[in-house]
C-alpha cells in the first residue's frame, strides 16, 4: 500500500502501521534489529520513553543488540524513562555494549571508568577504562581516539589530586599510571582528527608547529588548522539547518 504523505490523515495512518509492524517483527519474529526500531519508535515518535527503555535493556539482555545496550546505558545514565539515574547500571550496559563491539559504548564505559571529582560514584579502574577507549578509537570512534590523545598530552596521575596544571616540573615527580608522552598522543590525535574531530585537529596543528610528539613542521600545522576550519563550520551549519527546521516545524 502506497501513502500520500502530504495528507496529515494518511501520515498518522502510516505511522501507526509502522509501529504495527515493528511490534510484530519484534514480540513474534523475534528480531533483534526490529527491537531495537521499535525501541527508537516509542522514543522518538511515541515519546514514550519508559516504554522505550523497557524494549533497550530486553533487547540487550535478551538478543545481545549492543546498540540496544548502549541506548539502555544512556537511559541509565541520564535517568530516562525511569525514576533516578544509576551510573552503576549504566556502567553495566556501556560495558556489555562494549564486549558486543559497539564502539560508542565502548568510548562511554571508557570515560566513565577514568572520569575524577566529586560527581564520580563508579570506583575509577584507568588500565579496565584505557582498554575500552583503545577499543573504541580502534573502531575509528573519533571522540574515543581525541581522549586518548588528552590523556598521553597530560598523563594520568595515580593521584589526581597531586596534578597541577600551572606547575609542569612538580608533575614530573608524581607516580603516574600512564605517563606523558607526546608521540603517543600525536598518533591519538592524528587518527582523532582522520575520523572528523574537531579538536584533535587543532591539537595535531599546535602539536606541528611546536613540534611535540613529532617533527615540526609549519606547512603540516597550518594543513591541520584549514581542516579544523573547515569541520567548525560544517559543524555550525549543521547546526544552523537544524535550528531553522526547528522554527520551521513549530
Amino acid at each position: 500500500m502506497s501513502y500520500d504523505l502530504k495528507r496529515e490523515e494518511e501520515v498518522k495512518e502510516y505511522v501507526e502501521n509502522l509501529g504495527i509492524e515493528y511490534r510484530f517483527g519484534c514480540y513474534k519474529e523475534k528480531k533483534p534489529e526490529v527491537c531495537h526500531l521499535l525501541g527508537d519508535y516509542l522514543e522518538a515518535i511515541k515519546k514514550d520513553f519508559k516504554k522505550a527503555a523497557a524494549v533497550y535493556k530486553s533487547n540487550c539482555d535478551d538478543y545481545n543488540h549492543g546498540k540496544s545496550c548502549l541506548k539502555y546505558g544512556n537511559y541509565a545514565l541520564l535517568g530516562k524513562g525511569r525514576e533516578t539515574s544509576d551510573t552503576k547500571e549504566a556502567l553495566k550496559y556501556f560495558e556489555k555494549g562494549c564486549e558486543l563491539n559497539d564502539p560508542t559504548a565502548c568510548l562511554h564505559a571508557g570515560v566513565i571508568l577514568t572520569a575524577t571529582g566529586p560527581a564520580v560514584t563508579v570506583p575509577r579502574d584507568v588500565p579496565k577504562g584505557y582498554n575500552y577507549l583503545k577499543k573504541s578509537c580502534d573502531q575509528n570512534d573519533a571522540m574515543a581516539c581525541h581522549y586518548l590523545a588528552g590523556m598521553y598530552l597530560t598523563g594520568v596521575p595515580r593521584n589526581p589530586t597531586e596534578y597541577n596544571p600551572h606547575s609542569p616540573e612538580k608533575n614530573k615527580n608524581i607516580d603516574y599510571l600512564i605517563k606523558p608522552d607526546p608521540t603517543q598522543a600525536f598518533g591519538f590525535a592524528k587518527k582523532g582528527c582522520e575520523n572528523g574531530n574537531i579538536f584533535a585537529c587543532a591539537n595535531v596543528s599546535l602539536m606541528y608547529k611546536k613540534g611535540e610528539g613529532v617533527k615540526q613542521d609549519l606547512e603540516q600545522s597550518k594543513k591541520y588548522f584549514k581542516i579544523a576550519e573547515t569541520l567548525q563550520k560544517a559543524d555550525e551549519t549543521t547546526k544552523q539547518l537544524k535550528f531553522q527546521q526547528g522554527l520551521e516545524n513549530k
